[in-house]
């Protein structure tokens, strides 16, 4: 008995552990992914980095860092309300994040401007 208790635990810590690495991998592959359109958007390629960036929250839906990079993009890219949208959810995400929250409270500045309405 003792034995097949000790034997649960252990494959439930395994299971566990699993779960864990299958996050930490797909945090990691969409990391490759947010460089990888970093660096495509510095070479003057931003569809490319949107691509990537778009890649990077399906991987890792959680990943505020890579919305705020989507958001960026289409921001260059002329697509205002899909920029809004990956603003925002970007700071559902990460609330606390003044790097986010300027970079969007500089978009809504912009975009007001250009279009004549309130942010």
């Amino acid at each position: 008995m003792r034995v097949a208790r000790t034997l649960l635990i252990v494959v439930l810590l395994t299971g566990f552990a699993g779960g864990g690495l299958a996050y930490a991998d797909a945090r990691g592959d969409a990391r490759a992914q947010v460089d990888f359109g970093i660096k495509a958007a510095q070479a003057d390629l931003w569809r490319e980095a949107i691509f990537r960036w778009q890649k990077a929250v399906e991987i890792d839906p959680t990943y505020a860092a890579a919305f705020n990079d989507l958001a960026i993009g289409y921001e260059h890219e002329g697509m205002p309300d899909k920029a809004r949208q990956a603003y925002e959810k970007a700071l559902k995400l990460d609330a606390d994040n003044d790097y986010i929250r300027q970079n969007y409270e500089m978009f809504k500045e912009v975009h007001a401007r250009a279009t004549g309405t309130h942010p």
